[in-house]
């Protein structure tokens, strides 16, 4: 079974953008529209990673984070958005968000979060980075994402060995 990527965001056309993108890759999605939907859904313990908007109504994406950490789903989460600032990246961060990316985003930058979050997911460690780097831009190529069908643990470690490469890659 593939890794789901749960997209929130209460625009529409950003949320289906974001689906279309991984989906093109091969990456499995549920898209919500809200942080309560989420919440609400039978998928949320397949979550492997999740993206969310930081501005939202009702439920901003960190608080999302929040009653999730809460209800003990340590699911890798990637908060996006369109007023990103330094001390808002700083608190996401700190707070355990494993990335805080500004809108618009890059394929380049999409995938490569999501391969971080998915190789932490795989790893157990769902509670974020440790230390305060977020991964904006990472190594360029073609995504290592699986194409045939090898056994889901070698495509894990794959994705935590090139995780570890782009983040030696964003330190340097």
């Amino acid at each position: 079974m593939e890794p789901l990527i749960s997209i929130v965001d209460d625009d529409e056309p950003v949320r289906e953008a974001l689906r279309r993108v991984l989906a093109a890759h091969g990456l499995e999605t549920a898209v919500f529209a809200s942080g309560k939907q989420l919440l609400d859904s039978d998928r949320l313990p397949e979550v492997a990673c999740l993206i969310a908007d930081v501005k939202m109504p009702e439920m901003s994406g960190l608080a999302l984070h929040h009653r999730l950490m809460a209800a003990g789903h340590r699911i890798p989460t990637i908060l996006i958005t369109g007023g990103p600032t330094p001390s808002g990246r700083n608190q996401a961060l700190a707070e355990g968000v494993l990335s805080y990316v500004p809108k618009p985003l890059s394929e380049e930058a999409l995938l490569d979060n999501v391969r971080l979050a998915l190789a932490r997911s795989a790893v157990g460690h769902g509670d974020g980075m440790s230390g305060s780097q977020s991964s904006e831009a990472g190594a360029s190529g073609e995504p290592a994402l699986r194409t045939g069908r090898p056994h889901p643990r070698s495509h894990l470690k794959r994705l935590e060995a090139e995780s570890i490469a782009i983040l030696r890659e964003v330190a340097a």
